[in-house]
Parts: C-alpha cells; sequence; structure tokens
C-alpha cells in the first residue's frame, strides 16, 4: 500500500460474518465484468490506484467470470467465494464510509439555440490539455490535471464557470445541444452524463470528456454553511427548490462551484423514445456500461476500476423497499466529490425516478473489496 493510503486499512474478514451477504443476488454482474474483461485485454488496462491493486490482479476473476453463467443467486455467491477474499475499509479515524448516489438525467433539449433553448452542454475545447507533473505550471496545484494551452505555448488555468457561462467558449461551435434551464445543464455536469431528447422525439446520450480543472464545490454545502437549508434536509430535491425560488440568485451559487465539465456524444440506447431500452446506462470512466444498482463511483486515485465492492448501509433503505442496502458492486466511474478510500457514489439508472431514488441518498456505510486471492496475500 503507498503512502497515499497511509490514513486507512484492510481489515480481513469473512464472508461468514459479511451481514447481508447470503441475501444478495449478485447474478447481474456477469455480464458487466466479461465487458470489463474486454476493456483491459483489447482495449487498455485501467489505471493502478494507490491501494496498490492493478488491473492484471483482477483479470484472473474476469477471466473466469467469462464463460461462468450463474444458476442461483446461491452459485453466483459461491463464484466470488472461492475467488476472492473480503476486507473490510476501515479508516484510521474511525469515520465510517459514506455513499451518495447518482444517475443520467434525462433533458429536453434542442439541436439549435432559440429564445427558449438557450443554455449549452459544450464538446471538449482544443485549447484544453491534460496536466502531469511533467507540464503542470508551478502556480497550480497538483490536483488540476487539466489546464489551458495559451497561442505563445504558456499553460495556464482554464476559464471557470462564470467566465464560461459569460461567453468564452461561443462562437467556437462546440455547443453539442441546447437545453432550457441553467440549472439543468448544472446538474447534468454534476451527474455527468445524460440523455438527450430531441424536439423530434430522438434520444441522444452524453458523456463525460474532460473537466476545466477546477475543484469540485458542492452548492449543497455553501446553502447549508448560509442557513438557506437545514442540513438534515439537503437534497437534490431542496437544493433545486430553493435554486426555483431564488432565480435571481441562481447564477452566484451556481458559480461558486468553479468546476465545469465538457461532455463527448456516446453512443444512443435506441433510435427513439418508445423504442429506448430504459436498463442500458451510460459508458462511464471505466469504458463499460453502468448497471442500475450494481454501479459504483470510486475514487480512482485510490481504487482501480473493475473491483469488486459490498456495500452495507443500516439507514439506507428507500433502494431496496425499506431493507437495509447490502450489495455487491463493481467500481465503474469516479467524480469529483469521491474523495477518500470508504467514499462511494451509487448509480440508481436513468430518467426521473431514478433522480428522485439518487437525490436523498446521503448514508454512513461499510465498504468491503473482494480481492482475488492471489492478491490478496499482499494486504495480510
Amino acid at each position: 500500500m503507498s503512502d497515499q493510503a497511509s490514513d486507512f486499512v484492510l481489515q480481513a474478514i469473512s464472508f461468514d460474518t459479511l451481514e447481508g451477504w447470503r441475501d444478495d443476488d449478485p447474478s447481474g454482474l456477469f455480464e458487466v465484468m466479461r465487458r470489463c474483461r474486454r476493456q483491459i485485454t483489447d482495449v487498455k488496462p485501467y489505471r493502478t490506484g494507490s491501494l496498490g491493486l492493478s488491473a492484471e490482479d483482477l483479470l484472473p476473476l474476469l477471466m473466469d467470470a467469462e464463460n461462468f453463467t450463474p444458476a442461483s443467486p446461491a452459485s453466483a455467491r459461491a463464484f466470488f467465494e472461492t475467488r476472492c477474499r473480503p476486507f473490510l475499509i476501515r479508516s484510521k479515524d474511525g469515520r465510517p464510509g459514506f455513499v451518495t448516489a447518482f444517475y443520467e438525467p434525462e433533458i429536453k433539449v434542442s439541436e439549435r439555440p432559440d429564445d427558449v433553448f438557450r443554455f449549452p452542454f459544450y464538446s471538449r475545447p482544443n485549447d484544453l490539455i491534460d496536466l502531469d507533473d511533467g507540464n503542470r505550471p508551478a502556480e497550480l496545484d497538483e490536483s488540476y490535471v487539466f489546464g489551458r494551452l495559451h497561442d505563445d505555448g504558456r499553460i495556464g488555468a482554464y476559464p471557470d464557470r462564470r467566465e464560461i457561462d459569460r461567453g468564452f467558449l461561443e462562437g467556437r461551435g462546440l455547443e453539442i445541444a441546447w437545453a432550457k434551464s441553467k440549472v439543468d445543464v448544472f446538474f447534468v455536469h454534476v451527474q455527468g452524463a445524460a440523455r438527450l431528447r430531441y424536439r423530434d422525439g430522438r434520444i441522444g446520450r452524453i458523456t463525460y470528456a474532460a473537466k476545466a480543472g477546477h475543484a469540485f464545490s458542492a452548492i449543497g454545502k455553501l446553502l447549508i454553511e448560509r442557513g438557506e437549508i437545514d442540513r438534515a434536509e439537503i437534497s437534490m430535491q431542496s437544493i433545486r427548490a430553493w435554486l426555483a425560488s431564488h432565480p435571481e440568485r441562481v447564477d452566484e451559487v451556481l458559480w461558486h462551484n468553479r468546476s465545469y465539465i465538457f461532455f463527448r456524444e456516446a453512443p444512443s440506447p435506441a433510435i427513439s423514445l418508445q423504442t429506448a431500452d430504459p436498463e442500458a446506462g451510460p459508458v462511464a470512466a471505466a469504458k463499460v456500461p453502468l448497471l442500475a444498482g450494481r454501479s459504483l463511483a470510486v475514487d480512482r486515485l485510490i481504487h482501480t476500476f473493475g473491483f469488486p465492492f459490498f456495500i452495507r448501509s443500516d439507514s439506507l433503505t428507500h433502494l431496496d423497499h425499506g431493507r437495509p442496502f447490502r450489495r455487491l458492486m463493481l467500481a465503474l466511474d469516479t467524480g469529483s466529490a469521491i474523495v477518500g478510500p470508504a467514499r462511494g457514489d451509487i448509480f440508481t439508472g436513468s430518467g426521473d425516478l431514478a433522480g428522485e431514488r439518487a437525490g436523498t441518498v446521503r448514508n454512513d456505510a461499510d465498504f468491503v473489496i473482494l480481492i482475488p486471492k492471489a492478491a490478496a496475500g499482499r494486504f495480510d
């Protein structure tokens, strides 16, 4: 384990003591695991996080999943029991893990702007460049992984949300589509993907391509600190309601989050709304479609995509008809706000109902990572 991961430990446990494991049915994960295997072997291995688990460590598990079809929930669990060892991720300061949730919004858009559809989704600008330790200017914090390449060759910070909203990118032909609401666009930025419903009934899709580079700043936290919304009431729904009732302060609040997201057009789930598959998830950071209820966004600086995590939360009950949340999930995405070893974002699906489910998830949770046995010995 690297120094970056020194604020937590992995505690070996057994499947017999893993509360809720015997009630879970992870059968739906096997097709996703096969897609992860193809991504690793045919395209590009996933980046290794600071925990030290690599795509090579994961690959034997994915290879075994290639031709495995579970006959029952018990056989699906047995697949993991015979090949993996569970480790509880325990913070050294004693704090519990924490989960939120995200979804794929469906937004009405136009392919051309007018008096109603005025707020664009932008594709990645050509003067936005990737930063690393070799080209990052000294004045930019190491958290900046994107910057602006000026015409004279200088590299600096890219304009933030305020500057872009005020027209920095206008006239460059970067618009993918236009939405009716600046708030809708903002929340698509937070989610990182969206289905676009055009006026002729077509369904398009956009997903994360890059960001301006500035740190994510939660507007919910801002509204709590200002006494606008009680901490116990904070949710996507309560934030949206506050913004709707304070239109004169929308820019001020949204601009607090300097982070700005750029998108790329992704394969559409179908050619029309009538035939769209409601279960088809967006392709996210791991380059495979997300599976609703079984896909987890994690801190990619620590964790490696594709690894299984068993998430337990006694207080999170509305996703499972009143029962505590206990599910095996795959790490398939990441996000600016997902920071820490036991921090995750649960993908709830696409559309308004998925948004209602996701918007109120803010719960303590246990994170148990399943490590293939050949690699697990390094963590004893």
